[in-house]
């Protein structure tokens, strides 16, 4: 845990601010300096698709059932104040910043769902939209688990306990908790892929005796970039069947190696086409773990899974992070395989 001298970052009180900082991006430790395209709303084409796979994409635009969730008191450009209460190294160039709001009296937050963002905002410097990835649903302080890879979390990762960023937020959908119940539950991540999972995790441990069984398949480079390494165990306890690999074994490395859909592949499932499956992580390990999936004999509408496009406005109006007729930041990021298949095998979409 870091101690340094406590810094301010001129954010006294709760304030209404517009962003105009480059684009953002999505995602627990996802790069906020995306290499995406950005012109999804400028009228570029896409990879030509025929009539019908914009038939396709019509029916399943139509067909949106997200878990929709509200956002900060009804007004979204809200800043908040939150301090850094503790920051936690996890594995190298990743880390868990804990913030409580620097306004005790502030009552109008509302409590992030397991898989929405919020959007975090470093003055003179930027905003970024990162997962929450708390070990509970509580609106008295939010948790989020960073990699350093641009302008935005480069300054975070300069930031010491008791110095204050802008939070607004939370936004998106979450994952399907409540549909969940009665099915058992595989939950498939990859690297960093985790975090936005975390708190979906303890939900379900919380929850243990709605659902069936319940397998978490975590998959990382290497043993040292395997996050939350020390809460394995009690989840295991707890009935949460942990499984990892890595793709580059150590020395005192004993577990799997390969890629995580071997995981998948080789799990046992008890009914597949009762079990739901939520995925996290580069998207072309969620494309095969998908494929996976189904060829084990999951159906399309149980298969959930987290996208990430760039992120400027968190609400659906700049549209940076248009997928299709989609806003990930508010259709998404958590949306049902079958909402997106068709939009999902256009090239660069």
């Amino acid at each position: 845990m870091r101690s340094m001298s406590p810094r301010w970052f001129g954010i006294a009180d709760a304030v209404t601010w517009v962003p105009t900082v480059a684009s953002t991006r999505l995602t627990s430790a996802r790069s906020d300096e995306s290499t995406h395209r950005n012109d999804s709303i400028k009228g570029r084409r896409m990879s030509e698709p025929g009539a019908d796979d914009v038939s396709a994409i019509n029916r399943q635009a139509k067909a949106v059932t997200q878990v929709r969730v509200p956002g900060n008191c009804g007004n979204p450009w809200q800043v908040d104040a939150a301090v850094v209460t503790e920051i936690r190294d996890e594995t190298p160039g990743v880390a868990t910043f804990r913030f409580a709001w620097a306004d005790n009296n502030v009552t109008s937050r509302v409590a992030a769902q397991p898989g929405q963002f919020n959007m975090l905002y470093m003055p003179g410097v930027g905003e970024v939209a990162i997962s929450v990835s708390d070990d509970q649903i509580r609106a008295d302080q939010v948790v989020h688990t960073i990699r350093e890879v641009g302008n935005v979390t480069g300054a975070m990762f300069r930031l010491a306990v008791g110095d204050t960023i802008g939070v607004r937020g939370p936004f998106g959908s979450a994952w399907p908790l409540d549909q969940c119940a009665g099915h058992d539950v595989v939950l498939v991540c990859g690297g960093i892929g985790l975090a936005p999972m975390r708190t979906l995790v303890h939900e379900l441990v919380r929850r243990r005796d709605q659902f069936g069984e319940v397998d978490l398949l975590i998959g990382a480079r290497t043993p040292s970039d395997l996050l939350y390494q020390d809460e394995y165990s009690q989840w295991n306890s707890q009935g949460i069947h942990v499984h990892t690999t890595v793709d580059r074994a150590t020395a005192i490395w004993s577990g799997n190696i390969g890629v995580v859909i071997l995981l998948l592949e080789r799990l046992k499932l008890r009914d597949p086409a009762q079990t739901l499956l939520m995925t996290c992580g580069p998207e072309v390990m969620m494309k095969y773990t998908i494929q996976t999936g189904i060829s084990r004999g999951l159906t399309n509408d149980h298969i959930w899974l987290s996208l990430e496009r760039n992120m400027n406005c968190a609400v659906g109006t700049c549209g940076h992070c248009q997928f299709g007729p989609h806003f990930l930041c508010k259709d998404g990021p958590i949306l049902r395989f079958d909402q997106v298949q068709a939009l999902m095998e256009v090239t660069d979409l």
